[in-house]
């Protein structure tokens, strides 16, 4: 199956590219890279939830928070290159983890983005990651990954 079959396959409906919070671009393209700035879980542009993973945030809430940031980068990778199905790989994945003080399940949250950038590249969907636990992040996100992908 293609990357943009697979999407169809889990059900996964693309909304619009979310549009910046701010003074940037969604996403820069240099030669066959595409970086994506950080992408909040965000649905209708409104934070699905606020707060900090392991505070009020329960760690599996945090997952599915960051594959709904993972679906918002799919909207934008569709819209910079017309369809999934011109992506080659996914490079790296950054993800940001808004953390109580003990928290120390940031790996485990972002597990939610990565898995599902797995699940529509497959191997092109394997890549390099972070996870970074902070204190705060925009508009109290408990989440916000930035992607790189190479695309055709």
């Amino acid at each position: 199956m293609t990357p943009e079959e697979k999407l169809k396959s889990l059900d996964i409906e693309l909304q619009e590219m979310p549009k910046p919070l701010g003074s940037y671009l969604p996403f820069v393209r240099t030669g066959n890279l595409l970086y994506l700035s950080g992408m909040l879980p965000l649905r209708d542009g409104k934070l699905i939830k606020e707060g900090r993973v392991g505070e009020n945030v329960t760690p599996d809430d945090a997952v599915q928070l960051a594959r709904a940031a993972a679906i918002n980068a799919l909207a934008v990778l569709r819209y910079a290159v017309g369809s999934l199905n011109n992506v080659k790989r996914c490079v790296k994945i950054t993800g940001f983890i808004s953390s109580a003080q003990d928290f120390t399940g940031q790996p485990k949250v972002l597990n939610g983005a990565s898995d599902l950038i797995f699940d529509i590249f497959d191997e092109a969907g394997r890549h390099a990651r972070a996870a970074v636990g902070v204190n705060v992040l925009p508009m109290n996100s408990p989440i916000e990954i930035e992607f790189i992908f190479e695309v055709e």
